[in-house]
């Protein structure tokens, strides 16, 4: 179901169900969960990717007709099992890119949507295409929500209509288009980027993130930034990340890419 690569700090998880373009069902969706949240020691920067013409087509159909079988209870469970998906790459300490390709439908919008950075071919196509099914593309809106424009993100799910890679960078989903040629490109440059960054500044920037999101409105959030900053300085990786700056050298964190390495 899935395909786990390792590059020197970089693990690449692939979605390795091109027969059926990727499509989610409960061993997928499991797999990933646990590749997610079992990360090996070493690895700074997580890629998912999809074998095959599609990154991801969404819902299983032989999935989707188990869950019409299902109890009100069952299919509660299995929801909050999808949902504990996106979190785990929503709320990992590392950086997670997500680089698509053919098209993303669906449930497989959501993995984009929970991911730091979105690469993807410039043919990319995308649909919510639960509306055409009777249902709503519930679990993920959260996730969408917070990188889409809302009004992008009601025309979107309201239609259910395809939009191109275009669309997607404009709404926010998207971050990088590109020809497929240069995909690997700018992949590399992504990584090098954050394999140059303290490991620790960005799992702190995550979480502070991830807070200021939820936090939105509330009065404590000028207590929790200013904490967030000062615990920052004061931290080991904080004062490596000055001193190195100060003597004109590179930190200890820093890496690269070999110039011929692919991920």
């Amino acid at each position: 179901m899935i395909e786990k690569q390792i590059s020197g700090s970089v693990l690449t998880i692939w979605l390795n169900r091109p027969e059926v373009r990727n499509a989610l069902n409960q061993k997928l969706i499991g797999e990933l969960i646990v590749a997610l949240t079992t990360v090996p020691d070493g690895i700074r920067v997580i890629v998912i990717r999809g074998r095959g013409r599609a990154f991801c087509s969404g819902a299983d159909l032989a999935y989707m007709e188990q869950l019409g079988h299902y109890s009100e209870e069952e299919n509660l469970a299995d929801a909050l099992r999808l949902e504990s998906l996106f979190a785990a790459i929503s709320r990992n300490q590392l950086p997670v890119i997500v680089v698509a390709h053919g098209a993303v439908m669906g449930g497989g919008i959501g993995l984009l949507a929970a991911a730091d950075i979105v690469l993807a071919e410039t043919l990319t196509l995308f649909a919510f295409s639960e509306v055409k099914l009777g249902i709503v593309p519930a679990v993920i809106s959260p996730y969408i929500l917070m990188k889409m424009s809302k009004s992008r993100a009601y025309e979107f799910m309201l239609t259910g209509r395809r939009f191109n890679a275009s669309e997607a960078k404009e709404s926010g989903l998207v971050t990088v288009t590109c020809v497929e040629e240069l995909l690997e490109g700018v992949l590399n440059q992504y990584v090098n980027e954050l394999l140059s960054a303290s490991p620790d500044a960005i799992a702190r920037c995550k979480e502070m993130l991830q807070e200021v999101s939820d936090r939105a409105g509330q009065v404590d959030l000028r207590q929790y930034t200013a904490r967030m900053i000062a615990d920052a300085r004061a931290s080991e990786e904080g004062r490596e990340g000055l001193t190195a700056f100060l003597e004109k050298r590179k930190p200890s964190w820093f890496k690269a890419l070999p110039n011929d390495e692919t991920i």
